[in-house]
């Protein structure tokens, strides 16, 4: 299983902190964002290399921190050729771009990099391997306003995905969908053609959400929370409060 980090934003939400230099290596405490997160994926067996998905901008900063790296398995990263905000690719892309330019045949974790996890994501690979099926996280979200700018699932009740929607004004549910996801070997050829067949560039949930209208998916509830870093405010909280 390869872990695929999708990194290639420019966080204009930052502003300044993040003109220069990518979100996911900001430091919060001894460590980076992207630090943390992988201290827990390479201590999973079934992973065997991470591949960061990055733009030109940013490639050379992450070259040279995974320099310095000392992981178990390996770190390659990827240079989507994009420089501004304007041309990017969108999450989507980037990851179709990353498993040709790699020839990936293998299952995926596919992963935001800009969250702050207090669980481990051994537990969501066990989960996709008990049900032998692509999968997305999810969790329970009280907030009707905050179900209306995310993804949101239906599920039976043994937790298969029953049907999705991108921020429903009328939620049916109140299972949210964090940008975490496990695309087994087996639906690659569903992921590779996504796009073609009118899945949405931006959003690492478009893929998820045309996954889930082609393929069978199980959904994992998280079993602790995540803390989700997307502006300067949630930045200088989550240093604050877990550096």
């Amino acid at each position: 299983m390869k872990n695929i980090v999708i990194a290639a934003g420019y966080a204009t939400r930052l502003g300044e902190l993040t003109k220069n230099f990518p979100k996911p290596l900001l430091k919060i405490g001894e460590n980076t964002i992207l630090g943390r997160m992988l201290d827990d994926i390479d201590l999973i067996s079934e992973i065997d290399e991470h591949i960061i998905i990055t733009n030109h901008k940013f490639a050379n900063i992450f070259e040279d921190w995974a320099a310095e790296q000392h992981y178990a398995k390996p770190i390659t990263i990827v240079d989507d050729g994009t420089e501004t905000n304007d041309t990017r690719l969108g999450a989507v892309c980037d990851l179709l771009f990353a498993m040709d330019k790699l020839s990936i045949d293998d299952d995926l974790l596919v992963v935001a990099a800009d969250n702050l996890l207090f669980f481990s994501f051994k537990e969501f690979v066990d989960f996709a391997k008990q049900k032998d099926t692509s999968c997305i996280m999810c969790h329970e979200q009280p907030s009707i306003e905050k179900l209306q700018r995310t993804g949101v699932v239906e599920l039976d009740s043994e937790m298969k995905v029953l049907g999705m929607e991108e921020k429903p004004q009328v939620p049916k549910s109140h299972w949210a969908v964090p940008p975490f996801y496990i695309y087994l070997k087996k639906d690659l050829d569903l992921v590779r053609h996504s796009v073609e067949n009118g899945c949405g560039k931006d959003a690492p949930g478009n893929l998820a959400h045309y996954m889930v209208e082609h393929t069978t998916m199980h959904a994992w509830p998280m079993s602790a929370g995540r803390f989700d870093i997307g502006s300067l405010d949630t930045y200088y909280e989550a240093v604050k409060r877990f550096g």
